[in-house]
């Protein structure tokens, strides 16, 4: 048996990182956002060493899940935004890959479920921080690109969050992206 290559182990490692990450978000929501290290480590099926060698406390943990949650939501905000000039159908389309991106990676949704929440599960030094990078890379973009004046862009994204809620707390099996994108766009339109 030949011992494995740098690039071996690098990749592994990599991989284990983001099982962990992938297994810190649905703790989160499995447990209401109290869960420990264990809790992830049992979520993610590894021992509990494994998950403390990536991550010694849970502060560190939640710091990654988010900052890793952000670049997606930004890299989607931004094809979005460079994908020609946006309107309402575009609107609603970008509701659509939104709500597709949360249904297929909570790291993602949890960004704007703690927006939501103001970030509280956070500590004082972190959710300032959490709070200034949502509305300069996600809020205010989205708000400036969909010519949304007043609280419009807060009820759109009220209905997303709330709607895929359920899809996490409750178990929901799918999510009906195109209904619950129309609902959001009620919800801006002011239609009944």
């Amino acid at each position: 048996m030949c011992p494995r290559s740098k690039e071996q182990n690098e990749l592994i490692r990599l991989q284990r990182r983001e099982q962990i990450l992938d297994a810190a978000a649905r703790a989160y929501f499995r447990t209401g956002g109290s869960f420990d290290i264990r809790d992830v480590a049992r979520e993610a099926e590894l021992g509990y060493g494994t998950v403390y060698h990536y991550y010694p406390n849970r502060h560190l943990l939640i710091e990654d899940v988010l900052g890793s949650g952000f670049e997606r939501c930004e890299q989607a905000l931004t094809e979005w935004a460079s994908s020609g000039s946006p309107d309402d159908r575009q609107l609603l389309t970008y509701c659509k890959a939104l709500l597709r991106l949360w249904q297929s990676d909570a790291r993602a949704y949890l960004v704007y479920k703690m927006a939501a929440e103001h970030y509280v599960g956070l500590p004082d030094k972190d959710r300032r921080p959490a709070k200034r990078r949502f509305m300069e890379r996600l809020y205010v973009p989205l708000q400036s690109i969909s010519e949304c004046e007043d609280d419009s862009v807060d009820h759109l994204l009220a209905v997303l969050v709330g709607c895929c809620g359920l899809y996490y707390y409750a178990g929901t099996s799918e999510l009906d992206a195109d209904r619950i994108a129309k609902l959001a766009m009620q919800a801006i339109t002011k239609e009944s």
